[in-house]
């Protein structure tokens, strides 16, 4: 049975609270804005983008969101179809996220992700399939050998070991974050597939996030991490492969500590883009806990009242000139009605300011 080598030590520790520090922030937020699907959808821009860029995908960031919009591009079959792939698969996890309860790790899984990763990318016979013959993994500067994974005839062995201790108690005892870290690496190092285990491996150690409350609205992306420092990425997993001839009885310590400061890093660019769109935490308090959802205009108004203390119509239709003045009004009655802001002022000269907490 696999049991990961690995110690907790005070930089695992930092990162940890860190991501669980911005968790707090990000779930506790008193204002999510009506357009949190748009965050959303950028995510999966950046997810696909930086996910496909770091295995050679050619696609600028424009074209990948067009053609995750259904809009078409010009680009090599290929290129288009690893994107189209990928698009596939992160859905794919949000449904799995979703309907699968109570959730359960197999085999299953990580061969329907590497299913929709590889459609049309490689041979029908080898999709979904784990791999039937040795490959080794070149540095593509020197040309030497980087990594040999283990023998074909191991991998269904070693795949049903990783996949039987992710579903053990002992597992579920550690942090998710340490987890996905966990499974992230053991599948890069046994190299199921012939191809697309970077991607399939990414993507499958996502889950541990996603299915225990660690989705964080889904606003997050660790492949645009990944990609934007792809040499540390890479010098990484080839260090912790230089440990051990033995997959096992690597020492995860490091790489571990290398994923979690990457979630904690992108965790805490979310956390200050929701305060952005936040006043105070005091807002929750004085609310009542409840959830203030505004449209993109509603938030124009509230950021321009932080900036500026307040605003008064004029400032308004400045703001947004191409909304009505009726429009306006019922924007900033809303704003009142939810005791965000409130009014100061006769008709003519009132002034609106965000509420004093």
């Amino acid at each position: 049975m696999f049991s990961p080598v690995f110690s907790i030590n005070n930089t695992i520790l930092k990162h940890i609270g860190a991501i669980e520090g911005a968790k707090a922030i990000i779930d506790e937020a008193p204002l999510i804005p009506a357009y949190e699907k748009q965050f959303q959808h950028d995510a999966i821009v950046r997810t696909v983008h930086f996910g496909t860029r770091i295995e050679g995908n050619d696609l600028t960031f424009q074209e990948v969101a067009k053609l995750i919009e259904g809009q078409n591009i010009t680009a090599t079959d290929r290129d288009i179809q690893e994107v189209i792939n990928y698009r596939n698969v992160v859905s794919y996890l949000e449904e799995v996220k979703q309907t699968t309860i109570p959730f359960s790790y197999s085999e299953e899984l990580v061969k329907k992700v590497h299913q929709l990763t590889t459609f049309k990318i490689i041979p029908e016979s080898d999709v979904g399939k784990y791999r039937r013959q040795q490959v080794v993994l070149k540095n593509t500067r020197t040309g030497e050998i980087a990594h040999r994974p283990p023998p074909a005839i191991e991998v269904p062995y070693l795949m049903a070991d990783l996949i039987d201790w992710a579903n053990t108690p002992d597992s579920k005892e550690i942090h998710p974050a340490i987890r996905s870290a966990i499974l992230q690496y053991i599948l890069v190092a046994i190299h199921p597939f012939i191809e697309g285990n970077g991607r399939v491996s990414r993507a499958f150690a996502m889950l541990p996030l996603y299915v225990e409350g660690y989705d964080i609205r889904r606003l997050f992306s660790m492949e645009e991490y990944f990609d934007r420092n792809a040499e540390l990425y890479y010098n990484t997993i080839q260090s912790t492969h230089e440990l051990s001839s033995d997959i096992f009885k690597r020492d995860l310590t490091s790489w571990i500590a290398y994923f979690t400061e990457a979630l904690s890093i992108e965790l805490n660019r979310v956390k200050e883009k929701v305060q952005s769109l936040s006043r105070d935490i005091k807002f929750k308090q004085k609310l009542g806990g409840k959830q203030i959802h505004l449209t993109e205009r509603q938030i124009k108004i509230v950021e321009y009242m932080q900036q500026f203390g307040g605003l008064r119509m004029p400032d308004a239709k400045a703001l947004l000139p191409m909304v009505s003045d009726d429009t306006i009004w019922r924007d900033l009655k809303k704003l009142i009605d939810d005791k965000v802001a409130e009014k100061r002022g006769s008709t003519k000269g009132a002034y609106y300011c965000l509420t004093n907490v």
